[in-house]
């Protein structure tokens, strides 16, 4: 096996020599493709294919890279790659002259960038080609690609040369035009609802006493110890206490934890904040917003994911105890105490945390036991204790319960919402009690002051939603991993 993987290595090096030689000789001739600066494209594979009709006999300039050739004595036919697929390429000495066809043949790569110009028309198999009359390298391939039926077989590879990974794979590449559609498809379902979008600092001067861990870094100038953001939650609420009643921001979050497959220290989230509204609103408005962007990217509510069809224009709404009661059969409703709770959680095997163990981190942790893997289709699980929803407005009727929900897609929890809590006094008993206890633990944590005393100037009765945009494209792109959904997600380097 090693001598195996020590000739693969050998011989990638030989060609590597062997293109440098290349590259070394067109210098030598004055055609060093790295001297080019520009070049006029004025067709794409795809546009070509589709508008076969108007541009047959016509006149086109296409680029790409060049992924295949089959040299025919005076005649070729190669695929080159650009944005929008491939296109065929027939190239013949008397079409491109002698010397230019002897340079294709010998000086070429597969992998190289070329610009083709020649007309179009269809071969005899079909196939929606270019004749070229006119053909240029713009940039030399100095590494070999990999192997084309193969590519690249071992998945850290993957993510590591992600750059090899969109040449090689279409369906990698179709995954990231489909993410960026649905950042622009959320964008442009939030403006035309009327919500500003807001930029909010990254680098902070505090650590929360939230759970999440921050990453820390030092600002030179200030001699100050500084925190990537966790949240935009709070900064946006103070925006909503300005007077904005409408916003919303899309940006990178960063927590300093583990990774695994829905999980990478940096992600993508929107949070949405809409002044007077409570939390069945927030549900209504994404519900309809996921329908939406199902619809709008993917062309139908129904997607694949993770071996299931997922209908998002069906949404099941249970609260926390009810979820609990159809899936364990333990009715949190007839439970008074923390003592009862935790005989129940005993009797079925329901392990607690240490400082976790009231009957509302009971029922949370029979949740996490009982029901979470269950909920495949998409489902609204609202109404959650107090002791685990520090920033939601407690329910009027129940004070251990807040006005609080999540959804579930395939197991997998997609968002997070609230009726917010805009009790200052309130808001400062949980923030503190919530650093406190962070402290216990050994851990940094610090009450954000800045934001009690703007809540002491009033905010409204608010409704907030916070998803990850990461998990939303694995949904509509059918992919497992966050990793398949990140360009370039977090590694450890290699040596």
């Amino acid at each position: 096996m090693e001598e195996k993987i020590e000739n693969t290595e050998e011989q990638l090096a030989e060609q590597a020599r062997i293109r440098r030689e290349k590259l070394n000789k067109l210098a030598q001739e004055g055609a060093n493709p790295y001297l080019k600066t520009k070049y006029a494209v004025t067709a794409h594979s795809e546009e070509i294919r589709e508008g076969f009709d108007a541009l047959e006999g016509k006149e086109v300039s296409v680029a790409g890279r060049l992924m295949s050739r089959r040299i025919m004595g005076k005649a070729s036919f190669s695929h080159i790659s650009d944005n929008q697929g491939q296109i065929q390429i027939y190239i013949t000495r008397q079409d491109v002259g002698e010397e230019a066809y002897a340079s294709f043949k010998k000086d070429y790569d597969i992998g190289d960038i070329l610009g083709i110009r020649g007309t179009v028309f269809r071969t005899q198999t079909g196939e929606v080609t270019v004749h070229a009359t006119h053909l240029e390298m713009l940039s030399k391939s100095l590494l070999p690609l990999p192997e084309k039926h193969n590519g690249l077989v071992n998945v850290d590879m993957k993510y590591r040369l992600r750059h090899v990974d969109l040449i090689m794979n279409e369906d990698v590449r179709t995954t990231f035009y489909r993410r960026a559609k649905i950042i622009g498809e959320i964008r442009a379902y939030l403006n035309e609802k009327g919500f500003l979008e807001a930029d909010t600092p990254i680098l902070l001067p505090i650590e929360i006493g939230a759970d999440a861990r921050p990453f820390k870094t030092h600002h030179n100038a200030l001699d100050l110890e500084m925190y990537l953001r966790i949240e935009t939650e709070l900064y946006l609420k103070r925006l909503i206490v300005g007077g904005f009643e409408k916003v919303y921001e899309l940006g990178r979050i960063f927590r300093n934890e583990g990774m695994d497959s829905s999980h990478n220290p940096e992600f993508t989230t929107v949070e949405v904040y809409q002044a007077y509204a409570d939390y069945f609103e927030i549900m209504d408005f994404t519900e309809e917003m996921y329908r939406r962007i199902a619809e709008r990217v993917c062309g139908t509510a129904t997607v694949p994911f993770r071996g299931h069809e997922i209908d998002l224009s069906k949404w099941e709404r249970l609260t926390m105890a009810e979820a609990v009661k159809k899936y364990s059969g333990v009715d949190f409703a007839s439970i008074s105490s923390d003592e009862e709770a935790r005989k129940v959680a005993a009797e079925n095997k329901v392990p607690l945390e240490k400082g976790r163990d009231t009957k509302g981190h009971i029922l949370a942790a029979f949740f996490d036991k009982f029901v979470e893997d269950k909920l495949i289709q998409p489902t609204f699980i609202y109404d959650y204790p107090v002791e685990i929803s520090p920033l939601a407005k407690r329910k009027p009727e129940d004070p251990t319960m807040t006005e609080r929900f999540e959804y579930f897609i395939a197991g997998m929890e997609m968002g997070n919402a609230f009726s917010e809590l805009n009790d200052p006094i309130d808001q400062r008993e949980r923030m503190t009690g919530q650093a406190e206890k962070k402290r216990a633990l050994g851990m940094n944590a610090e009450v954000d002051e800045d934001f009690l005393n703007a809540l002491e100037y009033g905010m409204p009765p608010t409704g907030g939603l916070g998803f990850g945009v990461d998990r939303l494209v694995m949904l509509l792109t059918n992919n497992d991993s966050i990793r398949d959904v990140l360009l370039f997600p977090t590694m450890k380097p290699k040596k």
